[in-house]
């Protein structure tokens, strides 16, 4: 229209050319705002689909053009669309996670290299795991994964992406059986999670059906001789001595002595039965030595005066904690140590206890020492097994069941501690003890 007009001579060459001007700086102007506002708004939606959950960047203001304004309504519309659906994801994640955390059943979760990424908590429970909820530290976990029958097993599920299941037994100080179900993840998990390993702890009911048949055959056998006496005795007191009180008075005596020791026989049983069974469990809290060998030492005062014999204790002041440790049981293996001392003892038994370092850990020693005979060095390595005694018939005499030293042996595996024993020929026994401490 300004090049008609210019051309009929109703607008001047120097207007128009002016107008010109004026029209183009305007369609330069608009041209920019238009291209400018898609420029930040397509900016904006780059940032957002990398951010791969909600929007934490707001949509830039655009200008009021009409197309514009159409397009800024339109993507308020899904921002808010995509808030309340990202929203719903982080609940279902949530309410996932929360479920996996409280199964009963360790669980592990394991990356395409066959990295754990997750662990449960009763994973970690399992697998003595210290850390943040979810987090996995190298250790037993890697032991478990290089296992030969759980990474075949890992290996053909990635392969045929089918389900695999196995047993399989853990060695170490206390063995564990285990059976694992391997489930492939497809599609994967959101943190890339391509394995679930689902364990079940089977430690427990296998250890009841060994302790089962191991005490039919090792009860039977121990308790076969203060039964067949008893019946013996009660024979003789319903025939031959039915009449005679002084064989009366010494049958019952010697009934009476048979029963404590049967008595003794079934306490010392269920002891190790109850230690067995939580053998795998590592334990909970802390305890400290010190004021457990004092407690103990009091309570055997009474025994060792009746056999007038000596009990020194020669313990630090303050505390020494052990951690993790479960103060019962470590009462119990103080216990069984004195009790056993004071069986082999003639005049003195020394009870020493100090901090001490073993295999680079920080923890606490302590050791029972005895005067007596001493022990053949050939006897040393069998002294933990169960029923196993140096001197049949005068252990059975002095009370030993043969299970004092199972039961300490027992106890140590749990707490992750050890047991060494030492006797020089002709010079007393001594058993010492460390338990790992805190640190």
């Amino acid at each position: 229209m300004l090049f008609v007009l210019m051309a009929t001579g109703a607008l001047t060459p120097r207007a128009g050319a002016l107008a010109l001007l004026f029209c183009l700086g305007a369609a330069v102007a608009v041209a920019w705002l238009w291209i400018s506002a898609v420029t930040r708004l397509a900016a904006a939606l780059r940032r957002a689909a990398e951010e791969e959950g909600p929007l934490r960047h707001e949509m830039p203001p655009l200008p009021p053009l009409p197309a514009l304004v159409e397009i800024e309504e339109g993507l308020a519309r899904l921002v808010r669309s995509l808030e309340v659906r990202a929203a719903l994801v982080g609940q279902l994640r949530a309410a996932d996670e929360a479920i996996v955390e409280a199964l009963p059943d360790p669980l592990l979760v394991l990356g395409p290299d066959r990295a754990p990424l997750r662990a449960n908590q009763a994973a970690r429970r399992l697998f003595g795991i210290a850390g943040a909820e979810g987090e996995t530290r190298q250790g037993d976990v890697l032991a478990l994964l290089r296992h030969p029958l759980l990474a075949g097993a890992v290996d053909r599920a990635l392969t045929e992406a089918r389900p695999q299941s196995l047993d399989l037994t853990l060695p170490g100080q206390a063995t564990r059986e285990l059976s694992a179900q391997v489930i492939p993840m497809t599609p994967p998990l959101a943190d890339g999670g391509r394995l679930v390993v689902v364990l079940t702890d089977r430690t427990a009911a296998r250890t009841v059906e060994r302790m089962r048949v191991d005490f039919v055959a090792n009860a039977s056998h121990e308790l076969r001789t203060p039964l067949a006496s008893l019946m013996g005795f009660i024979e003789t007191l319903r025939g031959p001595a039915a009449d005679d009180p002084p064989a009366q008075q010494r049958f019952l005596g010697i009934m009476a002595d048979q029963a404590d020791r049967m008595r003794r026989l079934v306490d010392d049983l269920l002891g190790l039965s109850r230690v067995e069974a939580t053998e795998h469990l590592p334990p909970q809290g802390r305890a400290d030595v010190l004021a457990v060998l004092r407690a103990e030492a009091a309570a055997a005062e009474p025994l060792f005066a009746a056999r007038k014999v000596r009990l020194r204790l020669d313990l630090p002041e303050g505390t020494l904690p052990a951690d993790p440790a479960d103060a019962d049981q470590i009462a119990q293996v103080a216990r069984n140590l004195l009790d056993n001392a004071l069986r082999h003892a003639k005049e003195e038994v020394v009870m020493q206890a100090a901090p001490a370092r073993h295999a680079g850990r920080p923890g606490v020693a302590f050791q029972v020492r005895d005067d007596g005979p001493g022990i053949p060095p050939e006897h040393i390595p069998r002294l933990t097994e169960r029923f196993y005694r140096v001197d049949s018939g005068r252990a059975r005499a002095a009370g030993n069941t043969g299970l004092g030293l199972a039961i300490v042996k027992h106890i140590l595996n749990r707490h992750r501690g050890t047991l060494v024993i030492e006797s020089p020929p002709g010079q007393g026994a001594t058993f010492r003890v460390w338990l790992p401490g805190p640190g």
